[in-house]
């Protein structure tokens, strides 16, 4: 039961925080083309690299902490049910290349942001 709350909670966080950063991107960069969402991912995979690789090793990171972190804050963070819908949207729209910069964007930099993330969490001491 704790993790279920655990998960609750960070996975409120993890909303709320998407929300407001998805938010700010489109009042400064319009919706034309979703800036917040692509952020959001290539953050999100870096971050989750970050702690993961981080809290391999060290045992004061119980499981509690994966449930709360990984799997709820940035579960709740991360939009890629969302950057699928965006990205077919696109395409039925018309944006082809839009589409296609948008899809190929997300998977590669979000690929690259989660090697740096655990590069980054491995070095840490």
């Amino acid at each position: 039961m704790l993790q279920v709350l655990l998960v609750a909670i960070g996975g409120g966080i993890g909303s709320v925080t998407r929300y407001l950063v998805g938010g700010w991107f489109a009042s400064r960069f319009g919706v034309a083309f979703p800036y917040g969402t692509l952020v959001i991912n290539v953050t999100g995979s870096f971050i989750i690299g970050l702690f993961l690789t981080f809290a391999q090793d060290r045992i004061w990171f119980g499981p509690n902490w994966h449930v709360f972190f990984a799997v709820g804050l940035v579960g709740g963070y991360t939009t890629f049910s969302t950057f699928e819908y965006e990205t077919i949207r696109l395409l039925q729209n018309g944006q082809v290349l839009s589409g296609v910069v948008y899809l190929i964007g997300s998977v590669l930099t979000g690929t690259i942001a989660t090697i740096a993330g655990i590069a980054l969490g491995s070095s840490i001491q």
